[in-house]
């Protein structure tokens, strides 16, 4: 019966050695992580990377954009300035001009609501042809 016990007692007093060891480690890395403070990324990533760069939190992106390269579109997305002014050339160049041209036929004809270009109906038929004429002139 002696036995048991004195492996008992090892073992208990091992287990508050333990224990006495955890708390001592715990004060020491405590002390260490305040001393090493982690340095914050001012590289933004991720989905809202260009939105945080323009409200400041961050300096770039990810690709590289600043700050002064960014702008907000119609919508309120953060976009890049660059490339909203190269689509909204884009679009002035390819289909503008043919919008612009089926909205002045819109008004000449006097039509209201929903009108298929084109289509089999004699009011779409009539729209393409002026909206064509106009855009040709």
């Amino acid at each position: 019966m002696a036995l048991p016990m004195k492996t008992m007692k090892a073992a208990m007093k091992a287990k508050a050695m333990k224990k006495v060891m955890k708390k001592a480690m715990k004060k020491v890395m405590k002390k260490v992580m305040k001393k090493k403070v982690m340095k914050k990324s001012t590289v933004a990533k991720g989905k809202r990377a260009k939105s945080s760069v323009f409200r400041g939190t961050k300096v770039k992106t990810g690709g590289g954009l600043t700050k002064d390269k960014l702008t907000k579109n119609r919508v309120g997305k953060v976009v890049s300035k660059a490339s909203s002014a190269a689509a909204k050339k884009k679009y002035a160049k390819n289909l503008g001009g043919w919008t612009k041209a089926v909205q002045a036929a819109r008004k000449a004809l006097g039509i209201k609501g929903f009108a298929a270009i084109g289509g089999k109906s004699a009011q779409g038929k009539a729209l393409y042809a002026k909206a064509k004429s106009l855009y040709t002139t």
